[in-house]
């Protein structure tokens, strides 16, 4: 082999592991664009901090927040969603970017009370059986603003909703919790 073999040789193989690099580099920065398209619009995993969702959901559990449904239509009664905190906990402290998740009680013109433990929508007792207790204080009969939510933690008695901070805007809601993939042995969907 001539030594003008032996440069064209070097150079083409500088040549190709330049453009395996490149193709490399190219390959990592569409999927962190991916990714990141996907986390912002589509679903992001979130962590359970506390108790207020208990027994549906534990601290520690790890779930999807899908985003794209309420973009279609509104949460309805019964739907676990993750938002962030209103102006009114705002001011009491919590950063704007801090997440919490709750049920949706009430929407847009209901009416939600709780008396004697039962929690009322518009004047009709709802069926709890995800609850860990019955709440243990009433609530007087309130009409949900329209562009605005009712939310309240499955553990009743140990949960800082509506009840305590008001309605939820709609702007606020970040999606709905859809699936639970960590512990393993609670996973599947909500």
């Amino acid at each position: 082999m001539t030594p003008h073999e032996s440069e064209a040789k070097d150079a083409t193989a500088s040549s190709k592991i330049w453009r395996g690099g490149q193709e490399n580099l190219t390959l990592i920065a569409i999927a962190l664009c991916l990714a990141l398209l996907i986390r912002t619009f589509i679903a992001e995993p979130r962590y359970i901090p506390s108790e207020s969702m208990f027994p549906t959901l534990h601290t520690g559990d790890r779930l999807v927040v899908e985003k794209v449904s309420y973009r279609f239509h509104p949460p309805t009664i019964g739907d676990i969603i993750v938002f962030q905190p209103p102006a009114e906990l705002q001011r009491r402290g919590y950063p704007k970017d801090q997440a919490f998740i709750k049920r949706v009680i009430g929407q847009p013109g209901e009416i939600i009370s709780v008396v004697q433990g039962k929690v009322y929508l518009n004047g009709q007792p709802l069926s709890e059986d995800y609850i860990a207790e019955p709440p243990n204080q009433p609530f007087p009969p309130v009409k949900v603003p329209e562009g605005e939510f009712f939310v309240m933690g499955d553990n009743r008695n140990d949960s800082n909703d509506s009840r305590y901070w008001g309605f939820l805007p709609r702007k606020n809601i970040i999606g709905r919790a859809t699936f639970r993939f960590w512990p393993l042995d609670h996973f599947g969907f909500i």
